[in-house]
């Protein structure tokens, strides 16, 4: 939520609508990365629902999927094309071009899911995704926060589907299995 003065904007995507009549350099400045942009934003915001329903947030804890339903894997093959799309398309490092935008930072929270998973990706996707855990921009809360003395990453049982899986704790490099 963003609350500037007495305004409030709730959804994440009108959230960077509003800071992009504001500031320059939200989105991507070439007309045809800034439409892109856009559109895999979109996509991400209302899409890849079995991905956020399979492979909750999390940044501490690592889990190994026992089976990849075919909509999962769906999800995966599109986001690696897309992700690979934007990289061949507009030049890199970034999404849609040389900068950092807001299509960026979009997909960021995914960088973690399929870090966390262990998602199978390819080299240019892996690439990028080593580039957003680098990137300030994007890992200042979430280092921060696993910095404290004593953090256990953990999660919550019930986010997990029914099928087999296992936990490998980053911490402590064990893993559990349960069914």
């Amino acid at each position: 939520m963003l609350i500037d003065g007495a305004q409030t904007v709730w959804d994440s995507l009108a959230i960077v609508e509003y800071l992009a009549e504001r500031h320059p350099h939200v989105w991507p400045e070439a007309a045809a990365a800034r439409a892109w942009a856009r559109s895999a934003a979109a996509e991400m915001h209302a899409g890849f629902v079995t991905l956020r329903n399979l492979c909750p947030m999390s940044c501490g804890v690592r889990v190994r999927l026992t089976q990849l339903p075919p909509a999962l894997k769906r999800d995966i093959a599109r986001l690696d094309a897309l992700w690979q799309d934007g990289l061949s398309t507009f030049g890199g490092p970034w999404l849609a071009g040389p900068a950092f935008s807001a299509v960026d930072a979009f997909y960021a929270p995914v960088v973690f899911r399929a870090q966390s998973f262990g998602l199978a990706l390819s080299a240019p996707a892996q690439a990028w995704c080593e580039r957003i855990r680098r990137c300030r921009r994007c890992s200042f809360g979430i280092s921060k926060r696993w910095r404290k003395p004593g953090a256990t990453p953990t999660m919550n049982r019930k986010c997990w589907p029914a099928a087999s899986w296992s936990t490998i704790s980053a911490r402590r490099g064990r893993t559990e299995r349960r069914a």
